[in-house]
Parts: C-alpha cells; sequence; structure tokens
C-alpha cells in the first residue's frame, strides 16, 4: 500500500492534523495500535448487573485558551459531541456521551486504521518511508509520529531528530475507576491535591450526558506514587487505589460495586520541547504531540494543527 500522507497515532495530536488535511482536500491515512481512537481521550464501558457504567479513564476535561480551538469546542458542542461542565466550575468542557465523543467528531470522514501498530521505520529508496507495521507495509510520501515522545524515540531509532526527544519528560499516571449505589456519599464533584496520592477525583455520574442508575467516580494518582507501583498488576493497583478513594468520600471500600485499574506509562508532559511540531523537511518526517508545548488537551490540538499546516504549505514534490 502506497498513501501521500500516513500520521501514526490517532489521539488529538493525530486527528487535528488529519482533520484538517482532510478539510483541505488530502487524504490522509491515520494508524493506531489500539482497538479505539482518541488516545487519553478515553472512555472506558462496563456492565454492573442491568446497569451501565461509564468511566473517562484519561483525560476528564478540555478547556479553550487560543480563539482557533475555542472554536474547535464550539462546533463540537453544536453537534452534540461536546458540554460543558459547570459542576466542575471553571470553562471545563467534556465529551458526549463519553470524552471519547471527541475524538470520534473528529474522525469523522476519515481514513483510520485501528489495531495497526507501527513496528519499524525505514526510508523508501524513491524517497519518503516505509513503515513496517503489525499488517502490512505502507509507503508514505510524508510521515507523520504523532505518539508519545519515547515511543517515537523508539521507532526513530538513530535519526538526528531522536536526540531532539531527550530531554522531553513524560510522567505516569495509574488511574481508578470506582462506582458506588446512587444513594452513596457524593461530598463533591472534582476535587484535587497535591499531597494525597490520589492527585485527581471525578464524580464522574456529573459530568452531562452519561448514564444514570450508579455513581460513578474516576481517580488518578500522583505521578511520584504512580510510578513506584507503575508495574503492579491492574488488580493490585485497584486494591491499593480504592481505599484511598474510599477514605475521601467517607465510605467503606466494600461498598463499590465494580472497581478497575487503568496504567497510562505516558500520561503527562512534565518538561515539554517547547515548539509545536519537529521537521526533517528532506525526508519528510513530522513529530508532534502534547510534548512538544505541555500537558493539556489543547497543546495537543496546536501541535497537530501546526503540523497540517506546515504540510499545506510545502512545496509539492
Amino acid at each position: 500500500m502506497s498513501r501521500d500522507i500516513v500520521i501514526i497515532g490517532a489521539g488529538m495530536a493525530g486527528l487535528a492534523c488529519a482533520r484538517r488535511l482532510q478539510d483541505a482536500g488530502r487524504a490522509p491515512l491515520v494508524l493506531d495500535k489500539g482497538r479505539g481512537i482518541g488516545g487519553r481521550m478515553a472512555t472506558r464501558r462496563v456492565s454492573h448487573g442491568d446497569t451501565a457504567l461509564c468511566f473517562d479513564h484519561g483525560a476528564q476535561y478540555v478547556t479553550a485558551g487560543d480563539p482557533g480551538f475555542a472554536a474547535l469546542l464550539d462546533s463540537l458542542t453544536a453537534q452534540g459531541a461536546a458540554a460543558p461542565w459547570p459542576e466542575a466550575g471553571r470553562a471545563r468542557h467534556v465529551g458526549v456521551p463519553g470524552m471519547s465523543g471527541l475524538p470520534k467528531a473528529l474522525a469523522q470522514g476519515l481514513d483510520m486504521r485501528s489495531q495497526l501498530e507501527a513496528m519499524a521505520l525505514t526510508r523508501a529508496a524513491g524517497g519518503g518511508w516505509i513503515v513496517e507495521t503489525t499488517g502490512a507495509p505502507i509507503a508514505a510520501r510524508r510521515l507523520v509520529l504523532a505518539i508519545p515522545a519515547p515511543q517515537a524515540a523508539a521507532l526513530l531509532g538513530d535519526h538526528p531528530l531522536a536526540q531532539r526527544l531527550a530531554d522531553v519528560a513524560m510522567a505516569p499516571c495509574l488511574t481508578l475507576m470506582a462506582a458506588f449505589e446512587p444513594g452513596a456519599p457524593r461530598p463533591f464533584a472534582s476535587e484535587t491535591s497535591e499531597t494525597h496520592p490520589l492527585a485527581w477525583i471525578a464524580q464522574d455520574s456529573t459530568k452531562p450526558g452519561r448514564p444514570g442508575g450508579a455513581t460513578t467516580w474516576v481517580a488518578q494518582a500522583r505521578p511520584d506514587w504512580s510510578a513506584r507501583h507503575l508495574e503492579e498488576d491492574r488488580e493490585q493497583i485497584a486494591s491499593r487505589m480504592l481505599p484511598l478513594l474510599a477514605e475521601r468520600l467517607a465510605t467503606q471500600p466494600g461498598a463499590v460495586l465494580h472497581a478497575a485499574a487503568h496504567r497510562w506509562r505516558y500520561a503527562r508532559v512534565t518538561a515539554a520541547l517547547g515548539e509545536p511540531f519537529l521537521q526533517d523537511a528532506p525526508g519528510a518526517l513530522y513529530l508532534g504531540g502534547d510534548w512538544c508545548l505541555g500537558a493539556h488537551v489543547e497543546a495537543a490540538w496546536h501541535s497537530g494543527d501546526a503540523i497540517a499546516r506546515a504540510i499545506l504549505d510545502a512545496p509539492a514534490a
């Protein structure tokens, strides 16, 4: 298979890049190793008996400081894919019916291939790149890596751009998803702490468009706590985090209806690159993501959008 533009990674950066290119008349191919799209804009849906449970176990909300990103949020809100989350205060928006609603709306009409992992990159003899995947190889005239910096560095190998990633740092995050009866304690909609092992707790069921029938919570651990327990199995992580959450909610761990943990190995940017993207102009290679600008969904959007503009401005081969 041969394509003009291949984008590896279907998080916000990859989708923002693909969306602008598609709207400009290009036809990018987007690859992602996951079953779904959106990266950390993720929603976990499970059932407890007849009760549907929904957890935003990655990014909890988005905010907009840039007019361009604000306009995108307005458009997604008009489509019903986003909505304000007033219970959490400030100008926070969430995806509807889960955070994954945002990337799904952005991906409408794009050529997406999920569960297809890029394993190696080689330069093509006539220019461009060959992407070795878990399926068939794909030739790309232009290649965009919109994945976490450590993963990009591993794919790049000894490429000079890999050296530029050495100072980028990303911290892990362990997440607990827990559900309780509707009448269980609900002391707050969201809460942060700089000292407790659980740095962020959100009552997910207060978000618009979520299913009723249970009180659902998402708790995310501090980076240092997450790093200490990162390699434990998910059941052990959940058993460690559930008592911490129950204490904050003034309830008992045994009252939980459902509890599960998720491991985000590259969750939060702690040292950003400081520029929107990296480019190897002769090789038609671009690298981007939130790690370029900061630990926010908007930063990932800026990076992907900037890459797309650079490709559109590039002279035709």
